[in-house]
């Protein structure tokens, strides 16, 4: 028996048919494809900015991967997003899945707002993703920096400079990311 499929919704393999986006930046929510406008400047400056205070603090065993698809739900309807910055497990796999991820870094954008402060958050959570954290360019800059609870995220809103222990100890200057 076959499970029942609505009209219209993309499979795994259909997302991956695709191919390598070059025209926006495209996600796969609950099979349904959403396509926005690339970032712009500032939020792309930031990304880079904070990948680059990242990247010479993680252990050897981790991996910085900017701007790359992360499966976080495989069964159908997938759903399929890509984060600004993900870290993770030093690995050879091709593809990235929840469950590779430590941490996961998304950058608030006026059109993309509430799915990362309310959807992606959901997701991520059940996905079972440790730590998320929401960068905010137009607060301070701040860094939410969540862990992940009982299934919840929990956390605070820093500003300044991020000193941390978990996932791994790191110290991140906010206020160059502006």
């Amino acid at each position: 028996m076959t499970a029942a499929r609505r009209v219209g919704l993309m499979s795994l393999d259909d997302w991956r048919a695709l191919g390598e986006d070059s025209v926006g930046r495209s996600e796969l929510q609950e099979g349904v494809l959403i396509v926005s406008p690339s970032p712009l400047p500032r939020h792309q400056k930031a990304g880079f900015g904070l990948g680059m205070q990242v990247f010479p603090q993680l252990p050897d065993e981790f991996e910085l991967v900017p701007d790359v698809d992360v499966v976080i739900e495989e069964k159908f309807p997938p759903t399929v997003r890509r984060p600004d910055l993900v870290v993770r497990q030093v690995s050879s796999a091709s593809r990235i899945t929840a469950d590779q991820v430590l941490l996961v870094v998304e950058i608030l954008s006026p059109g993309t707002r509430r799915q990362d402060l309310v959807t992606k958050r959901s997701e991520y959570a059940d996905a079972g993703i440790p730590h998320y954290w929401i960068v905010d360019l137009d607060s301070g800059p701040s860094v939410e920096a969540l862990r992940l609870e009982d299934g919840a995220y929990v956390g605070d809103v820093v500003t300044g400079v991020l000193e941390t222990t978990v996932p791994f100890d790191l110290r991140v200057d906010i206020d160059a990311l502006a």
